[in-house]
């Protein structure tokens, strides 16, 4: 499997004195090479930007990617209210997420059946009014670092949600002109979860393109 970069100005992207390339070749399968994912997508991409910056510092760089999975993954405690419940947990219980376990070289660990460990976090804040607003209790609060749940997530934004279900069945939701019909379509509806980034997104600005 070749995977490469073209540009309309410059060709095939590789470095002006011919030392470096955004090409990747790979062997794809279990037993060899596995397979290009998001890692290699933002690895390769950290490589492309390192070429432009380097030889093409003067012109401004647009990348296209299509929407394959591979490029919109997003980070694993990214805002999302899939799974979330409704309510404020019991005591003695949380509602965490599960995410990949990284050893010291960034890559996920994993078990002796080959399976990936994954480790429980809090997801991400939200944002409300321009200001992060975290998805837990805070410090000094009768349950402090449990999630607050939807519907309390949704009363400090400032809705009535006193009547209202946690989901529609099935999440077939009307549609239309009807958003409030449920606390997870609410969510949904919210910029901050509508406007989550992908790694590739993130990655981008963190390198200035």
């Amino acid at each position: 499997m070749v995977t490469h970069v073209i540009s309309p100005d410059y060709g095939w992207l590789e470095s002006k004195n011919g030392t470096k390339t955004a090409q990747w070749v790979i062997k794809p399968g279990k037993n060899r090479d596995g397979y290009f994912t998001n890692d290699n997508v933002l690895e390769q991409f950290q490589e492309m930007v390192e070429i432009v910056k380097a030889d093409y510092p003067n012109d401004d760089h647009v990348f296209f990617y299509d929407n394959a999975a591979t490029h919109l993954k997003h980070a694993p405690n990214s805002l999302s209210a899939h799974h979330m419940p409704q309510n404020t947990p019991k005591p003695g219980k949380n509602w965490l997420v599960n995410i990949p376990e990284l050893g010291n070289d960034g890559k996920p660990l994993k078990s002796t059946t080959g399976k990936i460990k994954e480790i429980r976090v809090k997801m991400s804040n939200a944002i409300f009014n321009g200001q992060p607003q975290s998805l837990y209790f805070p410090d000094g609060h009768p349950h402090a670092g449990v999630f607050k749940g939807m519907a309390v997530i949704l009363e400090e934004q400032g809705y009535d949600v006193k009547d209202l279900r946690a989901e529609c069945k099935k999440f077939c939701c009307p549609g239309g002109e009807i958003w409030d019909c449920c606390c997870r379509q609410l969510l949904y509806t919210e910029p901050d979860f509508i406007g989550v980034k992908s790694l590739l997104e993130e990655l981008a600005e963190s390198l200035g393109v």
